[in-house]
């Protein structure tokens, strides 16, 4: 039975890679990509190139539609996924309103939590919801440097499948649709590890912001892991977008703006590369998820005890980044 799901799941993540590989290379070679979306370097940029914003073409209909197939109980899921992909895709091409995006961001969370609504208060769902709507948008600024969103999808969404399989009580749906997402995005960074060749787009990193929330939540509802996993196994993205918007707003700054002053940007501009900055986010990303699936069979206070431990190593990161930020600067001033 065991040996029976894991080969179900791998062959859902195999499937979903062969497939977003193939769209995205046809994408490329037709020269279709070009023509759909195209990134313009500007102030926040990392590349100097122009380069197709076209993972989402790739990524989206694939894990779209096999997991309505194949994992229906979270259909949706899947509908709320494609809608956001959607949207994001027209935002893509010719721009909408803030409050039109946000709009859709937050029906399509309010849309989850008010139809499969978890048994606690309805104050707490509310923050629940909050905090999905913000994994949404932070996904999106995110995907900014060679291979690093989507290697956080495959590392987070591969945690996931794992989670589900292992856990105390198995969710053979939420393994198979972590599954699809993750190979979906090992497709994608075939084309997206330095150098890129395409980049993942709103059209992408919108709906994958919402599917690391919603599969999150799904897992948490059902108890196939503890509330705290899912942040655990998207850390360091979290952590990086959520410090540097709070810099931003603590300074006055207009948070909606372009700009280069994420720990991944930094790290970059100081001379680490994209290629290595991606690796040892890489290993931020393995290392946490790791400790998360070893710590969810642990006793509550040992769990949240780890999560603690694990946000003061990251906080320890971000100051060591940021004490070298401060003298490459420094430098740069005096030459």
């Amino acid at each position: 039975m065991i040996s029976g799901s894991i080969l179900h799941v791998t062959g859902s993540a195999v499937l979903a890679f062969c497939l977003c590989a193939l769209v995205l290379w046809a994408l490329l070679k037709t020269g279709i990509a070009w023509r759909l979306a195209t990134d313009i370097p500007n102030e926040r940029s990392l590349h100097t190139r122009p380069t197709p914003r076209v993972g989402g073409w790739g990524i989206v209909p694939v894990i779209a539609v096999f997991m309505a197939v194949m994992a229906p109980s979270l259909w949706l899921t899947a509908a709320a996924f494609a809608m956001l992909a959607a949207l994001s895709q027209i935002d893509d091409r010719r721009g909408l309103p803030v409050g039109v995006r946000f709009g859709a961001h937050i029906a399509a969370v309010a849309a989850l939590v008010a139809f499969y609504p978890a048994p606690v208060p309805s104050w707490a769902l509310v923050v629940i919801g909050l905090l999905m709507v913000w994994l949404v948008n932070l996904y999106n600024f995110m995907d900014g440097s060679d291979g690093l969103a989507g290697g956080m999808a495959l590392f987070g969404f591969g945690g996931y499948a794992i989670a589900a399989l292992t856990s105390a009580r198995p969710e053979l749906q939420l393994a198979v649709a972590s599954a699809l997402a993750a190979g979906a995005a090992g497709g994608f960074l075939l084309f997206n590890f330095h150098p890129a060749r395409i980049f993942l787009g709103d059209a992408g990193s919108i709906p994958l912001g919402f599917l690391a929330g919603a599969l999150g939540y799904w897992g948490w509802r059902d108890g196939v892991w503890p509330v705290w996993f899912p942040a655990l196994i998207f850390s360091p993205f979290i952590v990086d977008a959520s410090v540097t918007l709070a810099r931003r707003l603590l300074r006055g700054e207009k948070v909606w703006q372009a700009h280069r002053e994420h720990y991944y940007q930094r790290m970059v501009q100081m001379g680490c590369g994209h290629a290595l900055t991606a690796r040892i986010w890489y290993s931020f990303m393995a290392a946490g998820i790791i400790l998360a699936i070893a710590a969810r069979n642990l006793a509550p206070v040992q769990q949240w005890l780890t999560v603690v431990v694990w946000a003061a190593v990251l906080g320890a990161a971000g100051m060591y980044i940021d004490r070298r930020w401060r003298r490459y600067r420094s430098r740069l001033v005096q030459t």
